[in-house]
């Protein structure tokens, strides 16, 4: 088995390297692209592969065991074992590659603090909040564009302080999980900011998620909308 694709990101707030490669093998597990008892490849072609040294792997390849979803058997090499608690930094996000897994990335396209227009269901407990728009990707394929709205009552969105996952941010940043989403899949079409870099045209007709997200609060503190290119990515919703 080769090793799954990763390119590194190392901007400032990236998630740190070991970390992207445990996310990027705990979604290939998940998504069965990494079958249960399958031996990954030696370390230092592994590592290789992967263009990382030896200790970041096996820095990554601990994370992973320590969720239950890897064997390390010590003269024999390290098995998958799937069924593992994931408790990834990414599991509630649900595009994935046709074929299955990927790493998500973003690039933030804005970041501002303004009034809740009108076309935004009701959320939150001010009329204010941070909205981000951001372009995704799934490893090196880009996938969707996404604009999100944090609710002004949880806290401001800080651009220069922002890493690829959203939650993660709300956890060091500003004190709060999300604990529960609620999705709703649709199609709808692009935004007319979408970017001319994207891979369908402003208008055109794609896949499209909206989503709810509650803290520990009884309204929900964060909305966003997602448009994604199907021919890129699908939705994936696994029950356990």
């Amino acid at each position: 088995m080769a090793a799954p694709r990763h390119k590194a990101v190392n901007n400032p707030n990236a998630l740190p390297v070991y970390v992207q490669i445990a996310e990027l093998l705990i979604r290939e597990i998940e998504a069965a692209r990494l079958l249960d008892g399958e031996r990954l490849p030696p370390e230092r072609e592994m590592a290789g592969q992967m263009k990382v040294s030896v200790g970041t792997l096996r820095k990554a390849l601990a994370e992973v065991e320590k969720r239950g979803m890897l064997e390390r058997v010590q003269g024999s090499g390290n098995y998958v074992r799937a069924g593992g608690k994931g408790d990834s930094v990414y599991a509630m996000f649900r595009l994935e590659l046709p074929e299955g897994g990927g790493l998500p990335r973003a690039d933030v396209l804005s970041v501002d603090v303004i009034e809740k227009p009108d076309d935004l269901p009701e959320f939150g407990r001010s009329d204010q909040g941070s909205r981000v728009r951001r372009m995704r990707y799934l490893n090196d394929t880009l996938i969707a564009v996404e604009e999100i709205w944090l609710d002004r009552s949880s806290g401001v969105i800080e651009a220069d302080l922002l890493s690829d996952s959203l939650y993660r941010y709300y956890q060091r940043q500003l004190g709060f999980w999300i604990t529960r989403i609620e999705d709703r899949v649709r199609i709808a079409p692009l935004p007319d900011w979408t970017p001319h870099r994207f891979t369908k045209p402003a208008g055109q007709i794609t896949g499209f998620i909206e989503r709810f997200s509650w803290s520990d609060q009884s309204e929900p503190v964060e909305y966003s909308r997602t448009w994604f290119d199907p021919d890129a990515a699908v939705y994936v919703q696994r029950l356990k």
